[in-house]
Protein backbone atom coordinates (compact mmCIF):
# COMPACT_ATOMS: atom_id res chain seq x y z
CA UNK A 1 0.00 0.00 0.00
CA UNK A 2 1.14 3.60 -0.95
CA UNK A 3 2.75 5.35 2.77
CA UNK A 4 0.95 8.29 1.74
CA UNK A 5 -2.11 6.70 2.86
CA UNK A 6 -0.98 6.92 6.37
CA UNK A 7 -0.26 10.63 5.99
CA UNK A 8 -3.87 12.46 5.53
CA UNK A 9 -5.64 13.74 8.85
CA UNK A 10 -6.69 11.37 11.15
CA UNK A 11 -10.70 10.65 11.58
CA UNK A 12 -13.05 9.03 13.63
CA UNK A 13 -16.65 7.51 13.12
CA UNK A 14 -19.43 7.74 15.11
CA UNK A 15 -23.08 8.75 16.04
CA UNK A 16 -25.70 9.61 18.78
CA UNK A 17 -28.63 7.62 18.56
CA UNK A 18 -28.21 7.27 14.73
CA UNK A 19 -27.66 10.65 13.93
CA UNK A 20 -23.83 10.06 12.93
CA UNK A 21 -20.60 12.17 12.55
CA UNK A 22 -16.71 12.40 11.10
CA UNK A 23 -14.83 13.74 14.06
CA UNK A 24 -11.65 15.60 12.73
CA UNK A 25 -8.83 16.10 15.29
CA UNK A 26 -6.70 18.98 15.02
CA UNK A 27 -5.29 19.88 18.18
CA UNK A 28 -3.23 22.75 16.69
CA UNK A 29 -5.53 23.95 14.65
CA UNK A 30 -3.90 23.78 11.26
CA UNK A 31 -6.34 21.54 9.42
CA UNK A 32 -8.19 23.63 6.29
CA UNK A 33 -11.22 22.19 6.35
CA UNK A 34 -13.14 23.48 3.11
CA UNK A 35 -16.53 22.77 2.04
CA UNK A 36 -15.94 20.44 -0.53
CA UNK A 37 -13.74 18.55 1.96
CA UNK A 38 -17.33 18.47 4.38
CA UNK A 39 -19.22 17.50 1.62
CA UNK A 40 -17.14 14.40 0.17
CA UNK A 41 -16.99 13.19 3.82
CA UNK A 42 -20.53 13.01 4.35
CA UNK A 43 -21.49 11.37 1.04
CA UNK A 44 -22.34 7.79 1.58
CA UNK A 45 -20.87 6.70 -1.47
CA UNK A 46 -18.00 8.48 -2.24
CA UNK A 47 -16.82 9.35 1.60
CA UNK A 48 -17.43 8.15 4.89
CA UNK A 49 -20.76 9.04 5.11
CA UNK A 50 -22.44 11.27 7.80
CA UNK A 51 -24.95 13.95 8.99
CA UNK A 52 -21.93 16.17 9.39
CA UNK A 53 -18.40 16.83 10.41
CA UNK A 54 -17.00 17.31 14.14
CA UNK A 55 -13.26 18.94 14.09
CA UNK A 56 -12.04 19.02 17.20
CA UNK A 57 -9.86 22.26 17.80
CA UNK A 58 -8.89 24.63 20.50
CA UNK A 59 -11.29 27.68 21.15
CA UNK A 60 -8.40 30.08 20.08
CA UNK A 61 -8.43 28.57 16.76
CA UNK A 62 -11.52 29.43 15.71
CA UNK A 63 -11.84 32.97 14.95
CA UNK A 64 -16.12 33.17 15.51
CA UNK A 65 -16.06 31.84 18.70
CA UNK A 66 -17.85 33.14 21.54
CA UNK A 67 -15.56 36.30 23.00
CA UNK A 68 -16.37 34.91 26.33
CA UNK A 69 -15.21 31.37 25.59
CA UNK A 70 -11.76 30.28 27.51
CA UNK A 71 -9.06 30.30 24.62
CA UNK A 72 -7.51 26.31 25.87
CA UNK A 73 -11.90 25.35 25.93
CA UNK A 74 -12.03 22.25 23.08
CA UNK A 75 -14.39 23.15 20.54
CA UNK A 76 -16.76 21.58 18.62
CA UNK A 77 -16.12 23.33 15.54
CA UNK A 78 -19.55 21.77 13.25
CA UNK A 79 -20.16 21.42 9.80
CA UNK A 80 -23.56 20.63 8.09
CA UNK A 81 -23.36 17.82 5.69
CA UNK A 82 -23.62 19.91 2.56
CA UNK A 83 -20.43 21.98 3.69
CA UNK A 84 -22.64 25.13 5.94
CA UNK A 85 -21.58 26.07 9.62
CA UNK A 86 -23.85 24.87 12.04
CA UNK A 87 -24.03 26.51 15.78
CA UNK A 88 -25.05 23.96 17.57
CA UNK A 89 -25.73 19.97 17.54
CA UNK A 90 -27.07 18.02 20.76
CA UNK A 91 -26.36 14.69 19.27
CA UNK A 92 -22.85 15.95 17.98
CA UNK A 93 -21.90 17.24 21.35
CA UNK A 94 -22.33 14.15 23.08
CA UNK A 95 -20.47 12.13 20.76
CA UNK A 96 -17.86 14.92 20.49
CA UNK A 97 -17.57 14.69 24.43
CA UNK A 98 -17.07 11.10 23.91
CA UNK A 99 -13.95 11.41 21.52
CA UNK A 100 -12.53 13.83 24.16
CA UNK A 101 -12.73 11.39 26.77
CA UNK A 102 -11.73 8.26 24.83
CA UNK A 103 -8.90 9.90 23.18
CA UNK A 104 -7.48 11.36 26.45
CA UNK A 105 -7.81 14.71 26.25
CA UNK A 106 -9.97 15.54 28.77
CA UNK A 107 -10.14 13.63 32.06
CA UNK A 108 -12.66 13.04 34.98
CA UNK A 109 -16.87 13.04 33.91
CA UNK A 110 -17.51 16.42 33.49
CA UNK A 111 -15.90 19.17 31.40
CA UNK A 112 -17.27 22.17 29.38
CA UNK A 113 -17.20 21.91 25.44
CA UNK A 114 -16.83 25.14 23.41
CA UNK A 115 -19.78 25.83 20.21
CA UNK A 116 -21.12 28.95 18.41
CA UNK A 117 -23.53 28.89 20.36
CA UNK A 118 -21.53 29.15 23.62
CA UNK A 119 -20.62 27.27 26.29
CA UNK A 120 -22.37 23.44 27.22
CA UNK A 121 -21.24 21.38 30.27
CA UNK A 122 -21.23 17.91 29.84
CA UNK A 123 -21.32 15.11 32.28
CA UNK A 124 -20.51 11.89 30.48
CA UNK A 125 -21.82 8.13 32.16
CA UNK A 126 -20.36 5.21 32.81
CA UNK A 127 -21.97 3.39 29.74
CA UNK A 128 -20.45 5.93 27.25
CA UNK A 129 -23.48 8.60 26.84
CA UNK A 130 -23.55 11.49 28.54
CA UNK A 131 -25.67 14.55 30.40
CA UNK A 132 -25.28 18.26 28.14
CA UNK A 133 -26.60 21.32 29.76
CA UNK A 134 -28.35 22.59 26.38
CA UNK A 135 -28.82 26.05 27.51
CA UNK A 136 -32.39 27.77 27.99
CA UNK A 137 -34.76 27.40 24.78
CA UNK A 138 -35.85 30.52 23.48
CA UNK A 139 -39.68 30.26 22.32
CA UNK A 140 -40.19 32.87 19.89
CA UNK A 141 -43.56 32.72 18.57
CA UNK A 142 -45.49 30.46 16.82
CA UNK A 143 -45.57 29.53 12.74
CA UNK A 144 -46.18 26.80 10.56
CA UNK A 145 -44.57 23.97 8.21
CA UNK A 146 -46.07 23.17 5.21
CA UNK A 147 -45.53 19.19 3.84
CA UNK A 148 -47.20 17.91 0.63
CA UNK A 149 -49.98 20.71 0.83
CA UNK A 150 -50.52 20.50 4.70
CA UNK A 151 -50.04 23.27 7.14
CA UNK A 152 -48.67 21.87 10.60
CA UNK A 153 -48.80 24.68 13.45
CA UNK A 154 -45.48 24.50 15.06
CA UNK A 155 -43.61 26.25 18.08
CA UNK A 156 -40.78 28.46 17.20
CA UNK A 157 -38.34 27.40 19.65
CA UNK A 158 -34.05 28.86 19.29
CA UNK A 159 -31.30 26.63 21.08
CA UNK A 160 -28.70 28.25 19.76
CA UNK A 161 -30.07 27.32 16.45
CA UNK A 162 -33.24 27.79 15.03
CA UNK A 163 -36.31 25.27 15.17
CA UNK A 164 -39.90 24.66 14.53
CA UNK A 165 -41.19 21.81 16.21
CA UNK A 166 -45.08 21.08 15.39
CA UNK A 167 -46.58 18.74 17.71
CA UNK A 168 -49.17 16.48 15.79
CA UNK A 169 -51.62 13.94 15.23
CA UNK A 170 -50.60 13.06 11.95
CA UNK A 171 -49.35 9.55 11.31
CA UNK A 172 -45.63 10.39 10.92
CA UNK A 173 -44.70 7.10 9.00
CA UNK A 174 -47.09 8.55 6.15
CA UNK A 175 -44.45 11.93 6.23
CA UNK A 176 -42.27 12.26 3.21
CA UNK A 177 -39.25 13.77 4.38
CA UNK A 178 -37.39 13.68 1.20
CA UNK A 179 -38.97 16.57 0.30
CA UNK A 180 -38.11 19.91 2.18
CA UNK A 181 -41.02 21.34 4.35
CA UNK A 182 -41.68 25.06 3.52
CA UNK A 183 -41.63 27.62 6.26
CA UNK A 184 -42.07 31.69 6.72
CA UNK A 185 -38.56 32.62 5.47
CA UNK A 186 -39.63 36.26 7.82
CA UNK A 187 -39.63 33.93 11.01
CA UNK A 188 -36.61 31.60 9.85
CA UNK A 189 -34.14 33.81 7.54
CA UNK A 190 -31.64 31.23 7.88
CA UNK A 191 -33.23 28.20 7.47
CA UNK A 192 -34.91 26.18 10.20
CA UNK A 193 -34.67 22.14 11.46
CA UNK A 194 -38.35 21.12 11.39
CA UNK A 195 -39.32 18.46 13.95
CA UNK A 196 -42.69 16.49 13.69
CA UNK A 197 -43.65 15.51 17.15
CA UNK A 198 -46.28 13.05 17.87
CA UNK A 199 -47.45 12.16 21.71
CA UNK A 200 -47.36 8.41 22.45
CA UNK A 201 -48.24 8.12 25.90
CA UNK A 202 -47.44 9.89 29.50
CA UNK A 203 -44.32 11.80 29.19
CA UNK A 204 -43.38 10.13 25.99
CA UNK A 205 -43.44 11.66 22.43
CA UNK A 206 -42.37 9.86 19.02
CA UNK A 207 -40.72 12.71 16.45
CA UNK A 208 -39.32 13.28 12.91
CA UNK A 209 -37.07 15.72 11.84
CA UNK A 210 -35.53 17.35 8.30
CA UNK A 211 -32.78 19.08 9.62
CA UNK A 212 -31.45 22.20 7.47
CA UNK A 213 -28.32 21.65 5.46
CA UNK A 214 -28.82 17.63 5.99
CA UNK A 215 -32.39 16.43 4.90
CA UNK A 216 -34.23 13.60 7.11
CA UNK A 217 -31.73 12.04 10.15
CA UNK A 218 -32.30 9.67 12.12
CA UNK A 219 -32.29 11.90 15.07
CA UNK A 220 -31.60 15.71 16.08
CA UNK A 221 -30.59 16.56 19.57
CA UNK A 222 -31.13 19.90 19.63
CA UNK A 223 -34.73 19.15 17.77
CA UNK A 224 -35.56 16.25 20.88
CA UNK A 225 -35.19 19.45 22.88
CA UNK A 226 -36.99 21.73 20.68
CA UNK A 227 -39.86 18.67 20.61
CA UNK A 228 -40.07 18.15 24.13
CA UNK A 229 -40.31 21.92 24.86
CA UNK A 230 -43.66 21.98 22.26
CA UNK A 231 -44.96 19.08 23.89
CA UNK A 232 -44.47 20.23 27.49
CA UNK A 233 -46.11 23.29 26.03
CA UNK A 234 -49.18 21.53 24.31
CA UNK A 235 -49.98 20.03 27.64
CA UNK A 236 -50.28 23.48 29.45
CA UNK A 237 -46.81 23.41 31.00
CA UNK A 238 -43.60 25.20 31.04
CA UNK A 239 -41.17 22.83 32.50
CA UNK A 240 -40.81 18.63 33.05
CA UNK A 241 -39.43 15.99 31.00
CA UNK A 242 -39.78 13.70 28.40
CA UNK A 243 -39.01 10.54 26.95
CA UNK A 244 -38.08 11.69 22.86
CA UNK A 245 -38.34 7.91 20.48
CA UNK A 246 -36.64 8.84 16.85
CA UNK A 247 -36.05 6.37 14.38
CA UNK A 248 -32.55 6.51 15.34
CA UNK A 249 -33.33 5.80 19.52
CA UNK A 250 -34.44 7.27 22.64
CA UNK A 251 -32.96 10.12 24.25
CA UNK A 252 -34.25 11.55 27.98
CA UNK A 253 -34.76 15.18 28.02
CA UNK A 254 -35.76 17.61 31.23
CA UNK A 255 -36.64 21.15 30.69
CA UNK A 256 -36.38 23.57 33.80
CA UNK A 257 -37.08 27.08 34.53
CA UNK A 258 -33.31 27.84 33.82
CA UNK A 259 -32.03 25.10 31.18
CA UNK A 260 -32.48 21.82 29.37
CA UNK A 261 -30.90 18.48 29.99
CA UNK A 262 -30.31 16.14 26.72
CA UNK A 263 -29.50 12.75 27.86
CA UNK A 264 -28.40 10.13 25.50
CA UNK A 265 -26.18 7.56 24.21
CA UNK A 266 -22.85 8.17 21.79
CA UNK A 267 -21.40 5.40 19.85
CA UNK A 268 -17.46 5.56 17.96
CA UNK A 269 -17.42 3.03 15.86
CA UNK A 270 -14.36 3.42 14.38
CA UNK A 271 -10.92 5.41 12.83
CA UNK A 272 -8.01 5.81 11.33
CA UNK A 273 -6.44 8.26 8.30
CA UNK A 274 -7.86 9.44 5.14
CA UNK A 275 -5.87 9.22 1.86
CA UNK A 276 -3.41 12.11 1.45
CA UNK A 277 -3.66 12.61 -2.22
CA UNK A 278 -7.76 12.39 -1.55
CA UNK A 279 -7.64 15.40 0.84
CA UNK A 280 -5.29 17.39 -1.07
CA UNK A 281 -7.85 16.81 -4.55
CA UNK A 282 -10.71 18.48 -2.98
CA UNK A 283 -8.64 21.15 -0.98
CA UNK A 284 -9.75 23.84 -3.61
CA UNK A 285 -13.22 23.01 -3.29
Amino acid sequence: MDVRFFEGPEFAKGHGTQNDFVVLPDPDGELKLTDAHVRALCDRRRGFGADGVLRVVPTAAIPDAPADLHPDVWFMDYRNADGSIAEMCGNGVRVFARYLVDSGLVTGTEFPVGTRAGLRQVRTHSDGGSTVDMGAANVFGESAATLAGRDFPGLAVDLGNPHLACVTDADLDALDLAESPAHDSEVFPNGVNVEFVRPTGPGRVRMRVHERGVGETRSCGTGTVAAAVAALRADGETTGSRTVDVPGGTVQVEVTGVTTLLTGPAVLVGGGRIDAGWWRQLAGG
